[in-house]
């Protein structure tokens, strides 16, 4: 099942996303459980796939205005330094012991064919593919072996990162969480149909060029130990969305670099999910 937030007619509102079009839930259940993140909070998946199976769809994907997946999750708790290759092309950098986590805010967000903001104090953008996991259920010190019953499904993150101020400093804060730069998206699959997250495939591409392509298998800290090492030190609640990390191939780190600019279309595919896709545009 595929489950998405987006606006129409300029209402918030969230729905399954079908080959014929969009059952609003939002519209049924908006009184009870008005965003996505409620929906998961009260453990009524199984609730909406009934509904889902039955209903007629409301809208088409046409007529909506997508939304980041969960607009308003609690917590974005973002790992860097997740892939191999990525480590090794990272000159002087060495394979981490634990995992890099760093958070992003909920209003640095964009969706699905909304835009990427290159802002006015930089032109250093770089694109991240990365996997998307969102929480289903709240757990703290959460063993690795339980860690998968805590997922309620799978999406796509671009971490679009602001270079130089990224590395103003050791902390990544700034360069991380400037306005519409964290793209998620286009919708949520559930668990039940990934039920191997390992075997998926990321390739991001930048004007139909592919730049990074990686297997979740590849990863240093798997989705289990990203679950049990992040619950320890807080508590994780439905809604939460745990992005992986990214593969070898960004831009900062060709020769030349390659950098995002206003009009570049980018890409990120994951096998299984789908494709997010955003256009950069210039902040004035």
């Amino acid at each position: 099942m595929k489950l998405a937030s987006y606006l129409h007619s300029g209402i918030a509102s969230y729905g399954v996303v079908r080959a014929d079009g969009i059952v609003d839930l939002g519209r049924r259940l908006g009184a009870r459980f008005p965003g996505l993140r409620n929906l998961l909070a009260a453990g009524q998946l199984d609730h909406a796939r009934e509904i889902a199976s039955s209903a007629a769809p409301d809208l088409l994907p046409t007529e909506v205005t997508w939304l980041p997946v969960v607009p308003d999750p609690e917590r974005i708790l973002c790992v860097g330094l997740n892939y191999k290759m990525h480590v090794q092309e990272v000159v002087g950098r060495s394979m981490p012991t634990k995992p890099v986590i760093f958070l992003r805010l909920p209003s640095s967000q964009t969706a699905h064919l909304g835009p990427i903001m290159r802002p006015r104090v930089s032109q250093d953008l770089d694109f991240e593919g990365e996997l998307a996991v969102i929480v289903g259920s709240r757990g703290r010190y959460i063993e690795a072996r339980d860690a998968m019953r805590h997922v309620a499904g799978y999406s796509i993150y671009n971490d679009a990162s602001v270079r130089d101020w990224q590395r103003h400093s050791h902390q990544y804060t700034p360069g991380k969480n400037f306005p519409s730069t964290g793209a998620f998206g286009p919708w949520m699959v559930t668990a039940d149909e990934i039920p191997s997250p390992k075997q998926l495939t990321l390739t991001t591409r930048v004007n139909g060029v592919a730049y990074q392509q990686g297997r979740l298998s590849d990863l240093i800290f798997s989705i289990e130990e990203l679950i049990a090492y992040l619950s320890s030190f807080t508590e994780l609640a439905p809604g939460d969305v745990i992005v992986t990390g990214t593969p070898e191939g960004v831009g900062s780190l060709r020769q030349p670099p390659v950098w995002l600019r206003p009009g570049d279309t980018v890409e990120v595919e994951i096998n299984g999910i789908g494709t997010l896709q955003n256009t950069v545009v210039q902040e004035l």
